[in-house]
């Protein structure tokens, strides 16, 4: 009988498993070898989601192009985005217009029709805009010409690709000798698309960790390496030629000193107009929206105009939808309509010798916000092209929705001459409450948030002051509750009322202008006075932030000695 020695069995064990261990990290390196450095030599055809792709900086857009007789139309959605809000393209669905605008340039077309106009003058379409399942397109060669949008097609492979005016290019070429993979991922392993033969350039759109976003000149695009690439020259896409700017009339450097003149029934007695020293512009209030299909009625004296010019005055005449939202909706939301009040505008200016446009649009639907500004911008660029200066008529930024809410006061402001901010009627005609018509604190904040909130320049802006004051009547009833009415007086009258009553004015130091009260038949009057000191107090506001000048609302309101002292008064040093 014998014994022997047992086997040592977890020694055997641990031997295995550091052996597969090694196995496997050796197999992991070389995993990681293989793709890291091995490439992927599979080639595949490149894939997209349109028969003729729309390649933007690299990528595919969502829609493609059509292609009609070798020439290119592009979905409206695209367009929109590469050009931006500064570059509008608008479509009007119920009549097919659609109307494109630059700061000098208004071309109308419409789909399914070469006949087009731009400036109010005929342009030559060679093929049609288009609609196609709910989709716009729009031929590319006015879109060049307006907007300096290079559109190029690679007919073999159906590609198109757009390139923005002023965009900066970079540009490269393959080093390798074989050529550089386009590749579909920023991986030696993804497929290849194409490789781009040595020294031939691709455009650079991009970087990712050490992949570059590239496309090759018949635009296709993917990922080169960036070791494979050299950085050549840097290609500018020109910008399109462009008229001079605008210049709207100013006076020799001066403020622009405008008041309006209220013309009702009867024509204006100019005879019985004193002096207004200083006044450099008027703007009676001639025209206004007549129906809803865009007749303006008219109102313009021939007599008026000769006073005027005799007197040096230039004349921005009044345009007003007459306070008729309804009516205002309609005119607005179709391209013939307001291509028809720009043209009737054009031809009254032509016919009176007009210098500009006052546009005046009050008690809006808020829904209307963007059809304003567009009428604004298709009536600019052909009012200007007639030297005509534009302007408009906004009111302190409120919370009101057909006074205030609808007015894209930014917008307007990128596009006009002179805004007007009508700063009055901070207590209106039927306010619950008695106060001032346009207190001092509460003007500047008007003229303030406009400046800031929205960007308009101070030198586009212009302080719209009231001329009239209210004299309010507060009367208690036997509970003792107050009812307040209210009815708009000029300074003269208010000259007399103190007067004859031999009031004295008190300086209000919240409105910061004077005040008086006095009873009337059980009820006690108060007003707050528009005069020298108030006057003077809202043009040292204009000084302070340097704004284009001021305006009045109206002349009739005036009292004579008034304009001598807006005149010394904006005049004088900050």
């Amino acid at each position: 009988m014998y014994s022997r020695t047992p086997r040592r069995r977890g020694s055997k064990g641990a031997r295995s498993f550091f052996i597969i261990m090694i196995l496997a990290i050796i197999a992991a390196m070389c995993w990681y070898g293989y793709i890291r450095f091995v490439p992927n030599n599979e080639w595949i055809d490149a894939s997209f989601k349109a028969e003729n792709p729309i390649m933007v900086r690299g990528l595919e857009s969502q829609q493609g192009a059509i292609i009609e007789n070798g020439e290119v139309k592009l979905p409206l959605e695209v367009l929109q985005q590469v050009l931006g809000e500064d570059k509008p393209i608008r479509y009007e669905k119920d009549s097919g217009s659609i109307v494109l605008t630059t700061a000098s340039k208004v071309l109308h077309l419409k789909t399914d029709s070469l006949t087009a106009t731009i400036n109010q003058k005929p342009y030559n379409l060679t093929i049609t805009a288009e609609k196609s399942e709910d989709t716009v397109y729009i031929p590319a060669e006015p879109l060049k010409e307006l907007y300096g949008l290079q559109v190029e097609l690679n007919e073999e492979t159906g590609v198109v690709t757009l390139l923005s005016a002023g965009d900066t290019i970079q540009l490269a070429e393959a080093i390798p000798a074989k050529g550089a993979a386009i590749r579909t991922e920023p991986t030696i392993r993804a497929p290849y698309i194409k490789k781009v033969p040595q020294a031939e350039s691709v455009r650079i759109w991009g970087d990712q960790e050490g992949w570059l976003l590239v496309q090759s000149s018949d635009g296709l695009a993917g990922f080169i390496n960036k070791k494979d690439l050299k950085l050549t020259t840097i290609d500018q896409i020109a910008k399109p030629s462009t008229e001079p700017p605008f210049i709207a009339w100013k006076v020799l450097g001066n403020k622009i000193n405008m008041t309006w003149e209220a013309v009702y029934e009867r024509k204006i007695d100019t005879t019985k107009i004193a002096p207004m020293q200083g006044l450099n512009v008027v703007s009676p209030t001639w025209f206004a929206l007549a129906d809803d299909k865009g007749t303006i009625k008219g109102k313009a004296d021939p007599a008026y105009v000769k006073w005027a010019h005799q007197q040096g005055l230039q004349i921005w005449a009044l345009f007003s939808n007459d306070f008729e939202p309804d009516r205002t909706t309609k005119v607005l939301a179709n391209a013939d309509t307001r291509f028809s009040m720009i043209q009737q505008l054009i031809a009254f200016a032509e016919i009176y010798n007009l210098q500009g446009i006052n546009i005046d649009f009050e008690n809006v639907y808020t829904s209307d916000k963007e059809n304003f500004v567009q009428f604004v911008r298709e009536m600019t660029p052909l009012l200007h092209e007639q030297g005509l200066v534009v302007s408009v008529d906004v009111t302190p930024k409120s919370n009101s929705e057909m006074w205030s809410v609808f007015l894209d006061r930014a917008a307007l402001g990128g596009i006009v001459d002179y805004m007007m901010v009508m700063a009055y009627d901070e207590h209106w005609a039927s306010s619950p409450k008695s106060g001032s018509v346009a207190s001092l604190p509460w003007t500047e904040s008007s003229i303030v948030r406009i400046l800031q909130e929205d960007g308009v320049p101070s030198s586009k802006l212009i302080m719209s002051m009231p001329l009239y004051t209210r004299i309010w009547t507060e009367k208690k009833d036997e509970t003792g509750k107050v009812t307040v009415s209210s009815k708009a007086v000029g300074m003269e009258r208010v000259k007399e009322i103190i007067s004859t009553k031999k009031l004295t004015p008190v300086f209000d130091a919240a409105a910061g202008q004077n005040y008086v009260e006095y009873t009337e038949d059980g009820a006690l009057l108060r007003i707050w006075i528009e005069d020298d000191l108030s006057l003077k107090a809202r043009i040292a506001i204009v000084r302070k932030y340097d704004l284009a000048g001021i305006a009045t609302w109206q002349r009739a309101f005036q009292t004579p000695s008034i304009w001598k002292t807006m005149d010394e008064a904006i005049h004088l040093k900050p």
